[in-house]
């Protein structure tokens, strides 16, 4: 027997209320509350049919999952070598930014070796067709394509079909039966998501779907679909050469430090395995300007960083800084003029880092003070130069983590010297290495008539 009930539901934060009001009193926000119609299945208890079983770790077996590899090595980095079977993933990006053709060009990699389902909610099957007919070149045989949008037929196909993985673009779209709100709403993504886990635990199918995003950037939801799923990557647009990266935020079965890049190209992405040297092909050794390496995962990415400083032609100084914390860069600005009594407080400071790239490490801290000494003495530092190390509160110049990584790969690019901490403990000897202790020392950098 069945019952209906109904509710009303605030399509921005999710609070829920019997009656309907015109503002939500959680929010805030007015005519939000949209009304959700359940059904109930009552029936009478016939007892527990299956043992509720609690176990030890010794008593838990455990299989070494082999994880789903494609061809693609940036895209496998970021996944943490692979796709876990019976994991949900979730992938999110701006409208247009190749999220579609990505999982598409993957998905037919996979397909060479795996059953791939690809269920398109948003686009036709001609639109799909045409897609694929861009990027690719053979037709792959193990790869299913669906416009079907119903939760229930989506689960249904796939435990008839019992493929490897399963493609579902995207989870707003997707149609639940059991409610009737809009595709979309929270309670059509709270019960969509917890079928679709449920789905790929119970059968060892990897579900990979993709997210919509608010116009402040967040997945729709809000953060609701984050705690759900086991992984969440952003695919993101980074410069003015169609470049793309590939950001994990959650990973439980990986790094969330590791981050993928990829160029847009007119038959799809493809994937910049060596970005360091695409990097520097786009560098000039000019005063202002300063290399240094930020550690993203496991892997060394060498950073431009821009300086210009322009005496105030107004009453206070403006500070335009772009790719990094502007109170950082100003945290240095004040340290080397209260050392080095250069009047930075007197100037406007421009910052960036070349290529629209964006970072928090700390290792840019000397590699920061040197282009803003470099733009107000209009002297560029000696060439294949890099600089790594931080600066304290009190202008002494402290050592950095993982040094030997960042000169391994400094030496496999050619550079000259390596600018560090005086303390600095490093066991790669094949670069040279310019040891420093405070900032006082940087003026040695720059011609002594200037200083």
């Amino acid at each position: 027997m069945s019952k209906q009930s109904s509710y009303f539901e605030c399509l921005n934060c999710s609070y829920q209320t019997l009656k309907w009001i015109g503002c939500c009193p959680e929010c805030n926000q007015w005519n939000t509350l949209d009304q959700i119609s359940t059904f109930k299945t009552t029936k009478q208890s016939v007892g527990i049919q299956s043992k509720l079983n609690i176990h030890t770790l010794n008593e838990i077996s455990m299989e070494e999952q082999q994880r789903i590899v494609s061809q693609c090595h940036e895209w496998d980095r970021v996944m943490g070598g692979g796709i876990v079977p019976g994991s949900f993933l979730l992938i999110s990006g701006d409208p247009g930014i190749g999220k579609s053709t990505l999982l598409l060009q993957i998905s037919t990699q996979l397909s060479e070796k795996h059953a791939i389902i690809y269920f398109s909610s948003e686009e036709s099957l001609t639109q799909v067709k045409l897609r694929f007919q861009r990027i690719a070149t053979q037709t792959p045989k193990n790869l299913f394509f669906s416009d079907h949008a119903t939760l229930n037929g989506v689960i249904e196909i796939c435990k008839q079909k019992k493929p490897t993985l399963v493609i579902i673009d995207s989870i707003q779209n997707v149609i639940n039966d059991t409610t009737n709100a809009l595709p979309g709403t929270i309670s059509q993504l709270k019960e969509s998501a917890f079928m679709l886990m449920k789905l790929a635990k119970e059968n060892s199918i990897a579900i990979i779907a993709t997210g919509h995003i608010t116009k402040e950037g967040n997945i729709a939801g809000p953060k609701l679909l984050e705690h759900m799923v086991d992984g969440v990557f952003y695919l993101q647009k980074e410069d003015q050469w169609q470049t793309r990266t590939l950001r994990a935020i959650k990973n439980r079965f990986g790094s969330i430090n590791e981050i993928g890049f990829f160029h847009m190209k007119g038959n799809g992405l493809q994937e910049v395995q060596n970005i360091n040297q695409h990097l520097l092909e786009q560098t000039k050794n000019a005063p202002g300007s300063t290399l240094v390496s930020s550690l993203e995962g496991s892997r060394p990415i060498f950073l431009e960083l821009q300086a210009l400083t322009v005496p105030v032609k107004f009453g206070i100084p403006q500070r335009i800084i772009t790719g990094i914390d502007h109170k950082h860069v100003s945290l240095i600005a004040a340290i080397l003029e209260k050392y080095l009594h250069i009047p930075l407080s007197k100037h406007d400071i421009f910052f960036k880092i070349s290529g629209g790239l964006k970072t928090k490490d700390q290792t840019c801290d000397l590699g920061i003070a040197l282009a803003i000494l470099s733009s107000y003495f209009q002297q560029p530092l000696p060439d294949k130069t890099i600089a790594l190390a931080e600066i304290s509160l009190t202008g002494q110049i402290k050592p950095v983590y993982n040094i030997d990584i960042h000169a391994k790969e400094c030496t496999t690019f050619g550079f000259k010297q390596l600018i560090i901490a005086k303390d600095q403990v490093i066991n790669h000897k094949e670069i040279q290495v310019k040891r420093i202790n405070t900032v006082h020392e940087l003026l040695i950098f720059f011609p002594a008539d200037q200083v």
